[in-house]
């Protein structure tokens, strides 16, 4: 396809070719790669086969948008939902890692030392070590959690049954949102709401990006699952990545090149408690397999 036949595929209202999709998913991350570049010269969250037509319609927009002035360094503008979506893609194709520990750790964005900072190393058995202000910095064993040690709020899961999850974004939608249906969770005012689903089922999927290890097809549709959801705003480069305000008020900062979440203001805790951080900055994350147990 040459570039006259790209840009009336990009003009038609027809849902656009894969090859269009492809090379506009490239072109946006390129483009998002040599943004970081020029910032660090002068100084702060695309799919596959699975691609809705908003999304689509989104990518070939960055295909057909002008080159910026010769004149002076290019301006990056990417809406929320392009840096989710490129986000997923990169997470998609990142390889799976694994290890004897899944490693978590929470700390204050802004450096200051606080009692939200605190990491924990869990094996799929549930057996736990935490090391926060509640053990004076040391690494400690805590009584083993149970067999489904992985939470996503109000739902226990196995490691296996994390790793089973639907690669579909709205079967993935369904599936954390029956589950949420059938459990028998509770709020302090009582059973769990409508809203207290929808809440939880947003939020179980911020834990799919960020917290949980889950695989990288799982993580690639939460990303695209959250882009969906309409009203995501790009807040700037940020360290990490780039801020985007969710509509349910939550901050995420995602790193689309890497499709990693490095920052956010809510995070489920290893005991499935929601805990939203006070800290306008948020929280730095860091989730990642190890064999490693600190002493």
């Amino acid at each position: 396809m040459n570039d006259l036949q790209t840009l009336r595929a990009a003009l038609t209202p027809e849902e656009p070719s894969q090859d269009v999709v492809d090379r506009s998913r490239h072109q946006l991350q390129n483009r998002i790669r040599g943004g970081r570049a020029a910032r660090r010269r002068t100084g702060w969250l695309v799919t596959g086969a699975g691609l809705t037509a908003a999304a689509a319609a989104a990518a070939v927009a960055i295909a057909v948008m002008p080159a910026a002035p010769v004149d002076g360094p290019p301006v990056q503008t990417f809406s929320g939902q392009e840096i989710l979506l490129a986000a997923a893609t990169a997470a998609e194709r990142s390889p799976e890692s694994t290890g004897t520990y899944w490693h978590v750790k929470v700390a204050e964005a802004d450096g200051a030392a606080a009692s939200t900072d605190y990491e924990y190393w869990i094996k799929p058995d549930g057996q736990l070590w935490m090391r926060g202000a509640k053990t004076g910095g040391k690494v400690m064993p805590l009584k083993a959690s149970s067999a489904t040690p992985f939470s996503l709020v109000a739902v226990d899961l196995t490691l296996e049954q994390l790793r089973a999850l639907p690669t579909d974004p709205d079967a993935l939608k369904a599936w954390i949102a029956e589950a949420h249906e059938r459990s028998d969770a509770r709020t302090s005012a009582g059973e769990f709401t409508a809203s207290d689903r929808e809440q939880a089922g947003f939020q179980s999927l911020i834990s799919l990006v960020s917290t949980l290890p889950a695989t990288p097809e799982v993580r690639a549709a939460a990303f695209r699952a959250i882009a969906n959801h309409p009203g995501v705003e790009n807040l700037g480069t940020v360290p990490g990545g780039h801020g985007l305000l969710l509509p349910t008020g939550e901050r995420l900062v995602v790193d689309p090149a890497t499709g990693r979440v490095n920052g956010t203001s809510v995070f489920v805790t290893m005991d499935g408690a929601v805990y939203k951080v006070a800290n306008p900055a948020g929280v730095n994350i860091n989730a990642e397999w190890t064999d490693t147990l600190p002493k």
